[in-house]
């Protein structure tokens, strides 16, 4: 089959974020975007020649379309198999499974994660390497630096490949296999869990809960595993069929977007409530009338994983981003076991994993995940949590005051503000981290501001450096401030303003209102209103 030479010109900003590229649907749709930035992939690997890549994505609009588009241009460029979600379906965590347990040379994930999906929202498209995980920043240095100068794509003319039916086909030299985008999914997981007792709590009358999948990509895993391999009556999961535009919602498992699972779990009583996002690689993890921020969740699935067959051996090591909270810090202290400190994006966990320095690790953004894969995993967070719960016959509530009783309480929330003017942002920051000298040392109502930089991380496994990955400000009373601007957004900037405050106090239930001290210290020292004209956050967490 003859390959095509498409001249093409190039487009500005295609520069990959921590999640690969994201922009609205639109502007993938315009001639050769996608194209462009998918050649500048393949022209980023090594050889293309007689390699395996995996093709798939969470399900929104434009995935199909665009499978079509790689499938044809992998071909072109040498690609001997391509192994493709039926239906264009695979969740992020389970790309990042199939890649390793096939030996690809990367997949292509098609997602914008929790962004909004349709014809006027959102899509985004990432390259993970052959570890399962994302791409090295060396790597998207590249693909950019690619896109800035591209002058021609390859692709062959085919007939659309049928994503509905598992099997193979062969076009020219290479085989496109249809898998079931589950099955490999689902029996790891059953490797790594105790579902004899997890089949037994979800299948037992006494213990009741609800999975909302959120009309995204989750729905054939929870319906596979809970329902079909766990025994779960069939009402335990809502918002199971995945739509192109999540049914109109968006897929972002927080108190908020997962409002119809939080008011089921509370009005019904129900014992444990779970929420995953578009692509599947986050969670949401509630009991009756309690909440589980995610820094907590990883801090006591560390606490507790020796009850997980796979882990009861111990751990290696924990890790967690900047900006969450320092819960899992104290685990990993009275374990006595490794904590790393590292910037946001899951690719920095992914050297330490490969290095056998660390098991679980964590972002306070709802990811949370294990070596198994090099990926955060929404739903493997959740078996963690049934599996612990069938281990200890504890309430959500129970366990996790139980936590905080033996190795304190970290109050923590999230303050965002979205598509702010990216010039207004750049110039608050620029401000923020030239004072920052000045701050350390300073005392403000009694709390002196014992340390104020700008993070850099040290890679222990290659040596390369990060600068410049958020503002942290750590005061002497436990108290801590990080400021970062976020790379998941497709419109103007997203600012993140990230507060906790360690405490042995359990009995507090507003953290909003025992962290105001500390909120409005931050807004006051980062100049928000001065420089954004916004007096409240849009999203908080």
């Amino acid at each position: 089959m003859n390959r095509k030479v498409i001249t093409t010109t190039p487009y500005s900003g295609q520069k990959p974020g921590t999640s690969g590229l994201r922009k609205k649907v639109k502007v993938f749709q315009q001639p050769n975007y996608l194209e462009n930035f998918v050649q500048a992939v393949f022209d980023s690997l090594e050889s293309c020649q007689g390699q395996s890549l995996v093709i798939g994505g969470d399900g929104r609009y434009f995935n199909r379309e665009a499978i079509q588009t790689i499938i044809k241009m992998a071909i072109a460029n040498g690609f001997e198999t391509l192994i493709v979600g039926q239906a264009g379906i695979l969740s992020t965590p389970a790309a990042s499974c199939v890649i390793r347990k096939y030996g690809a040379v990367g997949g292509l994930v098609l997602s914008a994660s929790h962004n909004p999906g349709g014809p006027d929202e959102d899509f985004g498209i990432k390259f993970n390497r052959a570890n399962g995980g994302p791409a090295s920043e060396t790597q998207t240095d590249s693909i950019h630096q690619t896109t800035e100068t591209i002058t021609r794509y390859f692709t062959i003319d085919a007939e659309p490949v049928d994503l509905d039916s598992v099997g193979e086909v062969s076009i020219g030299n290479a085989l496109i296999k249809v898998i079931d985008p589950v099955t490999d999914y689902a029996d790891l997981m059953e490797e790594l869990f105790d579902f004899k007792i997890m089949k037994q709590l979800l299948s037992g009358s006494n213990f009741t809960f609800r999975f909302d999948a959120m009309h995204a990509v989750t729905g054939p895993y929870v319906q596979e595993i809970f329902i079909n391999r766990l025994g779960a009556p069939k009402e335990s999961v809502i918002n199971a069929i995945p739509k192109e535009d999540f049914g109109g919602h968006h897929p972002d498992p927080n108190l908020v977007h997962a409002a119809e699972l939080v008011k089921q779990v509370n009005e019904q009583g129900l014992d444990f409530g779970a929420a995953s996002d578009g692509d599947g690689d986050r969670n949401m993890i509630i009991g009756n009338h309690f909440y589980v921020n995610p820094c907590d969740s990883l801090a006591v699935l560390a606490a507790n994983a020796q009850k997980i067959p796979a882990y009861e051996d111990g751990l290696k090591g924990v890790a967690r981003s900047m900006p969450t909270s320092r819960a899992v810090d104290r685990v990993a202290e009275k374990l006595g076991i490794n904590c790393y400190e590292t910037p946001t994006g899951w690719k920095f966990f992914g050297n330490l994993m490969d290095d056998g320095r660390i098991s679980f690790c964590g972002e306070e953004s709802f990811g949370t995940s294990s070596d198994h894969v090099r990926e955060k995993d929404g739903l493997w967070a959740v078996l963690c949590w049934i599996n612990i719960l069938a281990a200890t016959g504890q309430s959500v509530s129970d366990l996790v005051k139980d936590h905080w009783s033996l190795f304190g309480r970290d109050l923590f929330t999230r303050h965002d503000y979205e598509s702010i003017d990216s010039d207004s942002a750049a110039n608050m920051m620029q401000q923020l981290t030239a004072s920052l000298d000045s701050l350390a040392g300073e005392t403000f109502d009694g709390v002196t501001l014992t340390l104020a930089d700008q993070f850099s991380y040290s890679d222990p496994v290659d040596g390369s450096v990060s600068h410049n990955q958020g503002v942290r400000m750590l005061f002497d009373n436990g108290g801590r401030i990080v400021v970062r601007l976020s790379g998941t957004g497709t419109a103007g900037a997203t600012l993140r303003v990230y507060l906790d405050q360690f405490t042995q106090d359990e009995s507090i239930t507003d953290t909003q209102a025992a962290l105001k001290p500390l909120i409005e210290l931050a807004n006051q020292l980062i100049g928000i209103k001065q420089f954004t004209g916004r007096t409240e956050p849009d999203v908080i967490t």
